[in-house]
């Protein structure tokens, strides 16, 4: 039975399919695959998923008018099944997949799983934005399911939107529902819109990741749907643009500068609610975005989407991307995007799973906690496990676990704190502890593992906890970190204060070992590091990299200056001034000829943290 509203406004109930929109995915699946490949070819390529979210509020707006309910629970259960159906089967098999491959090659990939995790729940972005991404830093490329944040921003909206739906009347076709959830989704629109232009020139990750800084897009997307069926002399005024026009300029702003990036998302939105209204049938773009080819593209823009990202992370991680082997990356993006959306997406989607819809939610909630628990695995028990690269690459795990060489309790100990930093000098401080004059200790929390709800201040006052009971006269206590971390005085400082303040009386030596050069354009990781599935020859030249010293060091002027503050402020802390040890000109390179002295941006390799032995031995061989 049709409803009046229906009637009066001339909708009809049947499938309003509209191939030109699955074309516009096509193109915005396009652009962003081209941008993952080579930002230099497509800069602003990336804004394809902004024209995603505009589709798919347009999309969903559309789809929820054509299934008008009186119930709300019928409501609520329909739309979560067919999200449900949509989504969870192709991300499931892609996670489980990709999960697996990483491991093989990364040798600690708990970040990539723990994002693979969070994105099965939807909350992929809230873990980027947790863990401060940087979407466009070089070092997301190495996280296979960075990629998955526009699915979390999507899921999360789809919990409030059917909610608005509902009680705004509009999902019931009450007499004033257009109205009510046009003037609820406008509100919501601007502030969203207000939000996102305010907090991303001062927080990109909170602009970028969340989803109320992203809502407006796709209640654009909404708003259009809505406009269209109140008012046909929008449709009548903007179907006279020539889309060429609209296409044009939505190209040409993908070749504006990151520094305009908020002027370009705003723009493309705008332009992307255009687009959809100007495609019209008799017009050429319209014969080419319903050309059948085109058309598939958008059909399995969700499978190209997943796997295209995850197929280039791992590329980078082993063979890399280059000019010869971007078409055989292509031809298995597209294979494995055909696969899945032929055996996976349209049998799972268009099936009856169960017959009654409370059940396929609840073992599509099934499937994904199995998962979580599957892949978690990897996270803990079976870290490492898989890793088929050199054994011997495997430092840069080691340098996590808890390192302690004992030979003599009268002996003073070193204890090695801080972040990953520290661990530049493990093998430096196991070296000299083999020869029997003191006994080493090197805390794994203070490098680079945060404990669970306990927050950074783990990675200095844990061994104070753990130790303190230990401490005796003599015993050295050596700190390193990071430069990042000195930026905040209230933070690590403050720890390194506290340190020392709670053990004076044990009457230790304490060393402050100052912080390494940092090379921001080094992609960073285990990447660096040749092996037999990655070939000197494939590894990027983006591995070396090379600053100016003074540049350097005006950049983290901030940090230098609460460091010395911090060493006048505690006359009794030796200073080894480790930057000039290891890059004593004005220029500063990490690598040696075709050597690499780094392992990434800044973490020394083993050799050359050997350099700094020297300076070590000066302060502890009188001790």
């Amino acid at each position: 039975m049709i409803s009046p509203d229906i009637k009066k406004n001339n909708i009809s109930t049947k499938n309003r399919y509209r191939p030109e929109i699955d074309g516009l995915r096509a193109f915005a699946v396009t652009a962003v695959i081209i941008n993952h490949f080579n930002k230099d070819i497509l800069p602003g390529g990336y804004l394809g998923v902004d024209i995603f979210f505009v589709i798919s509020g347009f999309v969903i707006t559309s789809s929820l008018y054509q299934r008008p309910s009186k119930n709300f629970k019928d409501f609520i259960s329909g739309f979560y099944e067919r999200r449900i159906k949509r989504l969870v089967p192709a991300l499931s098999v892609f996670v489980l997949i990709t999960s697996f491959a990483i491991c093989l090659f990364n040798p600690n990939p708990s970040v990539s799983l723990l994002t693979g995790l969070s994105s099965l729940f939807g909350l992929s972005n809230l873990y980027l934005f947790r863990e401060s991404t940087d979407y466009f830093a070089q070092s997301t490329e190495l996280n296979v399911f960075t990629h998955t944040w526009s699915l979390g921003v999507e899921e999360q909206f789809y919990i409030l939107f059917p909610l608005l739906i509902w009680f705004s009347g509009f999902g019931r076709q009450t007499k004033n529902g257009i109205r009510n959830l046009f003037i609820i989704i406008g509100v919501l629109t601007i502030a969203s819109l207000i939000k996102f232009i305010y907090l991303y020139p001062i927080n990109q990750s909170a602009a970028y990741f969340l989803m109320p800084n992203r809502f407006w897009e796709m209640a654009s997307g909404c708003l259009l749907f809505i406009g269209l069926q109140k008012r046909k002399s929008i449709e009548q005024f903007f179907e006279k643009v020539p889309p060429i026009l609209v296409l044009g300029l939505i190209v040409g702003i993908m070749f504006l500068p990151m520094s305009l990036a908020t002027t370009s998302t705003v723009a493309v939105v705008i332009l992307s609610l255009v687009l959809i209204i100007s495609l019209k049938k008799g017009k050429a773009e319209y014969n080419f975005f319903t050309n059948s080819r085109v058309v598939y593209l958008g059909l399995i823009s969700y499978s190209l989407y997943l796997w295209h990202w995850g197929v280039l992370s791992i590329s980078r991680w082993t063979i890399g991307i280059h000019w010869w082997s971007a078409p055989f990356q292509v031809a298995l993006v597209f294979g494995l995007a055909v696969a899945s959306y032929r055996w996976i997406e349209t049998p799972l989607r268009k099936g009856n799973w169960f017959g009654k819809r409370w059940k396929t939610i609840v073992v599509g909630g099934g499937i994904i906690i199995t998962l979580f628990a599957g892949i978690f695995a990897l996270v803990k028990p079976l870290k490492g496990k898989l890793f088929i690269g050199n054994p011997y690459n495997k430092w840069n795990m080691k340098i996590y676990r808890d390192t302690k060489i004992t030979h003599n309790r009268l002996l003073p100990t070193i204890y090695l704190i801080g972040d990953s930093h520290a661990g530049h000098y493990g093998s430096v401080m196991t070296d000299l502890a083999s020869k029997k004059e003191f006994n080493f200790i090197m805390h794994p929390q203070g490098l680079g593992l945060k404990l669970l709800n306990k927050g950074e201040e783990e990675y200095v006052l844990a061994p104070l906890r753990n130790y303190k009971k230990t401490f005796k006269k003599g015993d050295i206590i050596i700190f390193s970190a990071h430069i990042g971390k000195y930026k905040n005085e209230h933070n690590w400082i403050k720890q390194y204060e506290t340190f020392i303040q709670q053990t004076k009386n044990n009457k230790m030596e304490f060393i402050l070992f100052g912080p390494t050069p940092t090379f921001k354009e080094v992609k960073g990781g285990y990447t660096c590091q040749k092996e037999w599935y990655r070939p000197s020859w494939a590894i990027s030249h983006l591995c070396f990299g090379e600053i100016k010293k003074r540049e350097w060091f005006a950049s983290n002027a901030v940090s230098i200056a609460r460091i010395k503050k911090f060493l006048l402020a505690n006359p009794n802390i030796s200073y080894i001034d480790v930057f000039s040890i290891v890059c004593p000109d004005s220029y500063c390179k990490n690598h040696d000829q075709n050597t690499l002295t780094f392992k990434d941006g800044d973490h020394l390799t083993s050799g050359e943290a050997m350099k700094v032995r020297n300076a070590i031995e000066t302060f502890i061989r009188p001790k």
